[in-house]
């Protein structure tokens, strides 16, 4: 049923439609809302707006970042012989986490599912291929999520970087069939990288 305050309807309506939030959720927010300081509020709604005013792509690797170039690219310590390829920038975080990978990373921001109307077009595929045409790159590890989705995505790519004489790897099975990267713990995605296998 809806409230009679319409802006506490928009509110609760706003945070139902993020990921894993019911109604129920999403009207014990809106109402928590009303509960903190005016300025805690403000705090919460200045964050939302700062960070979609100001995190963008990396030109580069398509990371999230709220500079030029991210962290990553822009740090010369980085071993720029190797590039890491997931689905998205969640999962850069988690393989940071680590602290074992030193190589850059190329965020694709998706996966190839034909049946949800995704084609290598829509991700950013050409433009890792330009990237690892560099001649200072030896390999590329695939560490897409190990889901069909993941796996498919994993070996169309691999096969456009073969015949650039990279080496292409995949992660190790420490991440199990149909997980997620972004739930794995720290040690099961070193294992991960530590396993890693050629395609």
């Amino acid at each position: 049923m809806a409230n009679i305050i319409p802006s506490l309807d928009k509110l609760i309506d706003c945070f139902a439609a993020l990921p894993g939030v019911g109604r129920k959720s999403a009207s014990r927010f809106a109402y928590h809302i009303l509960d903190i300081p005016e300025e805690q509020a403000l705090e919460f709604s200045d964050a939302i707006a700062e960070v979609r005013r100001n995190v963008h792509q990396c030109p580069v690797c398509h990371n999230l970042t709220d500079t030029e170039e991210c962290s990553i690219c822009s740090d010369p310590e980085r071993d720029r012989s190797m590039i890491c390829v997931v689905e998205s920038p969640r999962d850069v975080s988690s393989i940071e986490k680590t602290r074992e990978y030193k190589g850059l990373y190329h965020v694709l921001h998706g996966l190839i599912s034909p049946l949800d109307g995704i084609g290598p077009e829509q991700l950013f595929i050409k433009q890792l291929i330009t990237r690892a045409a560099d001649d200072s790159v030896r390999e590329v590890i695939m560490a897409t999520n190990p889901t069909v989705e993941g796996e498919s995505t994993a070996m169309y790519i691999s096969k456009l970087i073969k015949p650039l004489g990279v080496k292409v790897t995949r992660l190790a099975t420490g991440v199990p069939v149909g997980g997620n990267l972004e739930y794995a713990d720290e040690m099961t995605l070193y294992k991960a990288l530590e396993g890693r296998s050629e395609i």
